[in-house]
């Protein structure tokens, strides 16, 4: 007797694509038109499905802009190991100005920030993409602390090297240039040997 085949199942699939491809359109109309001059019809035109599938799935607009802001935010590469602080914070530095400066960085952390000032699903997607960077900091500063070197805490990377960055990319006084991006890891590395660290 023959064996019945199971179905194969594929990773990611349907769903994952359809996500994928929502989620890019809603980037593409904040980028084009700014927060909250958008539809879920348009959302649904520009990424070529039906309405009711971005209402079954996230229910309206704003739980899919929460959704899109938190998964794009928060999705960034693991902590860098490069074997000293300094080279795993000139690494993180420059992943996170890539980031932030690719094509849709801008447009993701304008939304955030307009979604955070909403209610809160927007509150909710912000403290999700704060305790990952978080998170990912962390990791990054015990390993440094686990080979003996002494590494500031997390606030101050936060403070001294991410907040430059997305105030110079929100308010476009210029661009995340690799020297601009390296000046930022000096002034934490300098505070830290002045204090101490």
């Amino acid at each position: 007797m023959e064996k019945e085949r199971e179905p194969v199942r594929r990773p990611g699939g349907r769903a994952a694509r359809v996500r994928a491809t929502v989620h890019q359109a809603v980037a593409d109309l904040v980028g084009d038109r700014g927060y909250g001059n958008f539809t879920v019809g348009d959302v649904a035109t520009r990424a070529g499905v039906a309405d009711s599938s971005i209402y079954r799935r996230w229910g309206n607009l704003e739980a899919l802009l929460s959704d899109v802001a938190a998964t794009r935010l928060a999705a960034t590469s693991p902590a860098p190991d490069t074997g000293s602080l300094e080279g795993d914070l000139r690494t993180y530095a420059a992943t996170a100005a890539r980031d932030i400066a690719g094509p849709d960085g801008t447009a993701i952390l304008r939304l955030a920030i307009s979604l955070s000032n909403s209610g809160q699903p927007g509150l909710e997607a912000r403290d999700a993409f704060l305790a990952e960077r978080t998170r990912q900091l962390q990791v990054m500063l015990d390993r440094a602390r686990d080979r003996g070197e002494h590494p500031p805490d997390v606030l101050q990377v936060l403070d001294l090297i991410l907040s430059p960055m997305y105030l110079r990319i929100l308010f476009g006084t210029g661009p995340l240039t690799p020297a601009y991006v390296d000046e930022l890891v000096d002034r934490l590395l300098i505070l830290r040997t002045a204090t101490g660290g």
